[in-house]
């Protein structure tokens, strides 16, 4: 459970697990508290009861540079007025692996030119960051949490700034990511993308998990009507294409 102080629970009940070697996909309408949850798994707030835990030790008794060595983020593209490039930027994924003293190595750096490579950004790598896009600037921080080469991967809403080409791409670096046997985990608003990527999906509403489990299971057309209400369903011949129709007919009340 989470409750702000003085205030009331924007999560409660909610047990689930980010696995290994899977994708898992958060989703819920606005105000669900998919992003309080992600923040909740990410170690920025502690919960109220119940805990958190990495690798079998609770997330918040872990030293933060053991923590980032574990589990990278990637939150909304700040508006950083630094001037750092988008290189530099990328690199500082390497700086939990340092120590001593030490700087990074040529290695450190062609890991990073490969992270950016991977999300289509190896032609930004000299530009200062303040001069990006928000979409450039989103694939640069998704770049960095590469860069970070971590077991446990956590996106909050990473295709929020995306065209559909570098969604698509991201689509598939996430199954690769979890291909290579890291756990994945993502705040997503795109039902068909989240159908066409995810192993797991966790269907948030009215602060509490909805439903859970593979994506023809959870997100059914009765699931998604109640939850957002829209009409949608499964392309036959497709078992990963989903498409939401439209808004659902006035009924009762959603969840």
């Amino acid at each position: 459970m989470f409750a702000y102080p003085g205030g009331r629970p924007v999560l409660d009940g909610v047990d689930l697990e980010v696995a290994p070697g899977r994708v898992t996909a958060l989703l819920g309408p606005n105000g669900a508290g998919k992003s309080t949850l992600f923040r909740v798994l990410a170690g920025l707030l502690a919960p109220s009861a119940g805990r958190v835990t990495l690798g079998g030790r609770a997330l918040g008794v872990i030293p933060a540079r053991e923590r980032a060595r574990q589990l990278a983020l990637v939150l909304d593209p700040p508006a950083l007025s630094f001037a750092w490039t988008a290189f530099e930027l990328v690199l500082m994924g390497r700086a939990p692996h340092l120590s001593g003293g030490r700087f990074e190595s040529a290695d450190d750096r062609a890991h990073a030119l490969r992270s950016l490579e991977a999300v289509d950004a190896a032609h930004l790598a000299d530009r200062v960051y303040p001069t990006l896009s928000a979409g450039e600037r989103q694939r640069v921080l998704i770049a960095r949490a590469l860069c970070q080469d971590t077991p446990v991967v956590l996106m909050d809403e990473p295709t929020s700034h995306l065209d559909p080409a570098h969604a698509l791409r991201l689509a598939g670096l996430l199954r690769e990511l979890a291909g290579q046997g890291r756990a994945v985990a993502c705040v997503l608003h795109d039902l068909a993308l989240a159908a066409r990527t995810a192993d797991e999906v966790v269907l948030l509403s009215g602060q509490r998990v909805f439903a859970a489990g593979p994506p023809r299971a959870v997100l059914t057309s009765d699931n998604l009507r109640a939850v957002y209400g829209v009409t949608a369903r499964w392309v036959d011949g497709d078992p990963a294409a989903l498409v939401v129709d439209g808004l659902a007919p006035a009924g009762p009340a959603r969840q």
